[in-house]
């Protein structure tokens, strides 16, 4: 990226979609282990994964609420997950008519794993940054926290 790339706001916003976008897509591919025999997931399914892992377990509409999805769409993700024996489906304590999904040993080992390939890669590539380089990323890393929030 460069200073005239940046100058404009327009500029800034073009130059970080595309830097975003390939640092995305390369972390997606240092998500699965070559040759290994886990599930291969989507996207979407993965966030839901990890969002349980994270968060604990939770309503599929709390976890569709989390995830910025429509109830329908979360409601294909979960039935791919349990089928995988990633998520378990129980009836919620006080409510009846709701159910709660929980992460399966199995699945939080899954997401575990992936977050342990990527943040190894990462690391490694930070490792090639200069000290003034990690400390702006340092900096920038809770504005784009921010910045996915919104």
């Amino acid at each position: 990226m460069t200073s005239v790339q940046t100058r404009s706001d327009a500029g800034l916003a073009s130059s970080l979609r595309i830097s975003v976008g390939r640092l995305a897509r390369r972390l997606r591919v240092e998500r699965a282990a070559p040759g290994q025999a886990e599930p291969l997931l989507s996207d979407t399914q993965f966030a839901a994964l990890a969002n349980l892992e994270k968060h604990g377990p939770m309503s599929p509409g709390e976890l569709a609420e989390h995830e910025k999805v429509q109830p329908p769409s979360m409601t294909r993700v979960i039935a791919a997950l349990e089928e995988y024996q990633l998520v378990t489906r129980a009836a919620h304590a006080s409510d009846k008519r709701q159910v709660v999904l929980t992460v399966t040993p199995a699945g939080r080992d899954l997401v575990i794993k992936a977050r342990r390939r990527r943040d190894a890669w990462l690391g490694k590539r930070l490792a090639e940054l200069t000290p003034q380089e990690r400390a702006t990323l340092r900096a920038a890393a809770p504005i784009l926290e921010k910045l996915s929030q919104s």
